[in-house]
């Protein structure tokens, strides 16, 4: 119940949104009685009941229609809604559901919270002329369950004529339905109180599932409440108002604030509305005046100073909630994942995140990788001219939620998507340039977060010559022997280097692969270098030889398979091989011969 107690408290903070339009969001926040769904057929009539137009309704428009509790849950059996409604209900041809469209909407009308714009539609279905009126608006009435919405006119400005956004008319059927609420009454488990229970419960919380629900009470016969209970309301009981503003609230903020990833939505929101930076994205992609960051300390303050932004808003007492949902089958929506937690806390967890699982990319600064991108590339293949990286559909959402889990509970990072990501790096031939660089970033950066976590030991952003780690070194071997061969390219060269070629063998086996690409390289391309670079390669390679036989542990040899750490020694090499710095280094030799 915690998940629907935070919603319900969602709501009651937001009600000055109840039945807004905003700007910008998807849809509005529902009223009590009311959900949120799309018509297909817009009608205009007046304030007489008399038809005017008709067209159809903007496909990607969302509209607040009135229900009752047996109509928002339906499914094969005819239940209407009181005033938007299909095709079906209204054409007159199914006397059952016009005759049930009928009594729904007339006991509204002749209550004491009756809507002129809802006599108004009443007078006007009850002509039965919808049928030939649409045929002569050139409007097709042939399927039943194309949702009908209304426009009535003669009661104010006319672009506000739509009944689903009149919030006095929302408002009166609210209160309508609540006073029809009669009879016994019971505990509702979210406020304590004694009221009147719903069983039926919203569905459509989550819009790719549409008719799954988070509560359902229909296992009353065979295996009956899975064997655990006689009566549902053992299980739990809610209030209907309770469990409208808890569904219409979690409904509202998947649509606004969740993240779809394969399937499963995600959604992290502050139950009194105030801003909360996602979870599934890294800090510093959520500020539009990012700036490049190639110190790690102006990183981190940058990174705390964004996120104290947050803090400055809120109150010590304000929490932040997290939480997955996804649908196992068509009619039950499962929660997969859920947390709440201090708002300060959570600001520490994305910043302790982002500043140990990040990398200096030397095209846009130090950054922490999209979560998405992590899981794209350890499990995603290039496909398609642009060589774009498509992980399979199926398992993003798995992934993301174990991903989440650790940026948000602090779990260690799961090593099985680290060796994942190696296997791919291992092949770098098969990557466009631009997706080379992002893989090797992401990967550097999860390495150095693995051995944080695990090892408790430390990646620094800077290349580190005398670092004592074997495999370290011969990936900044490899990286000084692809920029000899690079060097000697045309610029239009598109071919691979040896060292690129020889990359699967070159993790195998080191020892043999620097022989073979050692001797391609001073028989073919050494001859085409000037002296100075010449010299300064070979400087180079002799000192990071020395450095690998001074990093040999007692358990290695010097050819053994190279471990997962060769991959941020190649790429920091192969950086520091196009700083200034070694340019001028370069030039300076040359003067020296």
């Amino acid at each position: 119940m915690g998940l629907l107690k935070k919603a319900l408290e969602t709501y009651e903070a937001m009600e000055g949104l109840v039945g807004i339009y905003e700007d910008g969001k998807e849809e509005p926040l529902a009223p009590i009685g009311h959900i949120v769904t799309k018509a297909q057929i817009e009608v205009t009539i007046n304030a007489e009941g008399t038809f005017v137009g008709a067209k159809q309704a903007d496909k990607d428009q969302k509209i607040i229609i009135p229900v009752t509790e047996e109509s928002s849950g339906r499914t094969s059996s005819p239940a209407a809604h009181p005033l938007c409604e299909q095709l079906g209900y209204l054409l007159g041809d199914d006397e059952v559901k016009f005759g049930l469209y009928i009594n729904n909407l007339t006991q509204w009308c002749q209550s004491a919270h009756a809507h002129p714009k809802a006599k108004a539609v009443l007078a006007y279905i009850q002509q039965r002329t919808l049928r030939s009126d649409l045929t002569n608006a050139g409007i097709s009435p042939d399927k039943e369950k194309d949702m009908v919405c209304w426009r009535v006119l003669g009661f104010g400005i006319s672009d506000r004529s739509a009944v689903w956004e009149d919030v006095d008319l929302m408002k009166a059927y609210s209160s309508y339905y609540l006073s029809q609420k009669q009879g016994e009454t019971n505990l509702c488990m979210l406020t304590g109180e004694d009221t009147h229970i719903t069983w039926q419960h919203l569905k459509g919380a989550f819009s790719l599932n549409g008719n799954a629900k988070i509560i359902s009470a229909n296992d009353s016969s065979n295996f009956t409440y899975r064997g655990r209970f006689a009566e549902p309301e053992e299980a739990a009981s809610m209030g209907y108002l309770a469990s409208q503003k808890a569904h219409n609230a979690l409904k509202w903020l998947i649509s606004t604030q969740g993240t779809i990833q394969g399937g499963r939505a995600f959604v992290c929101w502050n139950p009194q509305g105030r801003a909360v930076p996602q979870p599934t994205q890294p800090v510093q992609d959520q500020f539009e005046d990012e700036e490049d960051l190639f110190d790690y300390r102006n990183y981190c303050q940058d990174l705390r100073r964004k996120l104290q932004g947050y803090q400055d808003k809120w109150q010590p007492e304000d929490q932040v909630i997290i939480a997955a949902f996804d649908a196992a089958t068509t009619g039950r929506l499962a929660i997969t994942y859920y947390n709440e937690m201090l708002g300060s806390d959570f600001l520490d967890r994305l910043a302790h995140w982002d500043e140990t699982c990040c990398w200096k990319d030397y095209y846009h600064g130090i950054q922490s990788p999209l979560l998405y991108s992590i899981i794209a590339f350890a499990f995603g293949t290039p496909r398609g001219d642009n060589g774009k990286v498509e992980p399979d559909e199926k398992l993003i959402a798995p992934q993301m939620q174990r991903l989440l889990s650790c940026r948000i509970d602090q779990a260690a990072f799961p090593l099985d998507i680290m060796r994942a990501l190696v296997t791919k790096a291992g092949n770098l031939q098969i990557y466009s340039k631009t997706n080379r660089n992002k893989l090797l970033c992401i990967i550097c950066a999860v390495i150095r977060k693995c051995y944080f976590d695990h090892k408790k030991g430390e990646f620094k952003l800077a290349l580190e010559p005398e670092r004592m780690d074997r495999s370290y070194q011969w990936g900044r071997l490899l990286a000084v022997m692809e920029k000899i061969e690079r060097d000697t390219y045309d610029p239009d060269e598109k071919r691979e280097p040896n060292a690129i070629r020889m990359q699967s063998v070159f993790v195998k086996r080191p020892g043999y692969a620097f022989m073979v690409i050692m001797e391609q390289l001073k028989k073919a391309y050494y001859p085409r270098l000037n002296v100075g670079l010449r010299a300064m390669y070979e400087r180079l390679i002799g000192e990071i030889m020395e450095q690998i036989h001074l990093s040999l542990k007692v358990t290695e040899n010097y050819g053994d398979p190279l471990t997962e750490t060769y991959l941020p020694g190649y790429y920091l090499q192969k950086s520091a091989l196009y700083t200034k710095k070694e340019t001028e280094e370069v030039e300076e030799h040359t003067d020296e011969v």
